[in-house]
Formats: structure tokens, sequence, C-alpha cells
């Protein structure tokens, strides 16, 4: 998956910029973004302060860890499974 060039304070920020008044299309064009993106970083970002955005970024991060963790044991269960299962 592709990084974002802007941090999520940056984020936080430009999404201030439209909340104070400015226009979308106006913000957009002055960082670089397509209103998509806005859109769906307003959708994620949108309401959070910059503290909260870090500490989400860190819980998706721990949150990826933990699945890719359950996964391995679960593969490794799978094995031992197959592994007692067959007739000697």
């Amino acid at each position: 998956m592709k990084r974002s060039k802007f941090t999520e304070e940056q984020i936080v920020g430009i999404l201030r910029e439209q909340e104070a008044g400015e226009k979308t299309a106006d913000v957009c064009r002055r960082h670089g973004v397509s209103s998509a993106t806005f859109y769906a970083w307003k959708a994620k970002y949108g309401g959070l302060e910059v503290s909260d955005a870090k500490r989400l970024k860190a819980l998706e991060e721990e949150n990826g860890k933990l699945k890719r963790l359950l996964a391995d044991a679960m593969l490794d269960n799978t094995a031992l499974k197959d592994l007692l299962g067959r007739k000697w």
C-alpha cells in the first residue's frame, strides 16, 4: 500500500483549514490533493485532534500485528491437526 506524503498532523491541519471556512477546492489545490482524497481523509480523520489521529495510527499498526500473529497461530494449529490426524 502506498504511503501518504502527509502525516496525520498535516492531514488534520488541512481538514481544519476547510472547517475554518475555506472552499474545499481551494484547500485541495493549494496542498496538491484530489477532492476524493480530501473527503476520504475527512471520513477517517474528521473531528479528530492531532493526538487522537496519532493514537488511531498506533492502534491500526498494533491491530495489524495482532492479526498476523493470529494468522500464524491458526496456520500452526492447522498444520498440527493435519499431522496428528494422519493414521500411522
